[in-house]
């Protein structure tokens, strides 16, 4: 059987999931189930962890982190002073939208791993749901 294509994980997904109020959990309740490769930054695990601790608790910011150690296919890349720099051009690049280092960060991984389907629901990325990025 083919490997299924990997896909961008943005931090909007990890919080539609793991929070049952989001709009968007039952979409990424089903797409968590049965995932292909998922690919992220350790920047969205720290947006995601703070999110859940300030919206929610410290409980709840422990259950992001559970969840990921339990995603069976998650490769999780790393933020350094090299993707500060890329990412940062991309900011630039795209100053006319509130992209965070998250954002820009994202769009580094993805066009360095030439992933076209990112998990998210960030509407100001022109992003709406599971969405392919060009």
């Amino acid at each position: 059987m083919a490997r299924k294509t990997e896909s961008y994980v943005d931090t909007s997904a990890l919080i539609a999931f793991l929070d049952r109020s989001d709009s968007y959990h039952p979409l990424f309740r089903r797409l968590f189930s049965e995932p292909p490769p998922l690919v992220t930054s350790s920047l969205v695990i720290a947006e995601g962890h703070g999110w859940f601790l300030r919206r929610y608790d410290q409980r709840r910011a422990i259950q992001l982190l559970n969840f990921i150690h339990e995603l069976p296919d998650l490769e999780i890349l790393a933020f350094d002073n090299h993707e500060l720099i890329k990412a940062g051009l991309v900011i630039k690049k795209f100053s006319d939208q509130q992209l965070t280092l998250a954002d820009a960060h994202g769009l580094v991984i993805m066009t360095a791993h030439r992933i076209k389907t990112c998990w998210s629901t960030d509407r100001h990325l022109g992003l709406t749901g599971v969405s392919l990025v060009n």
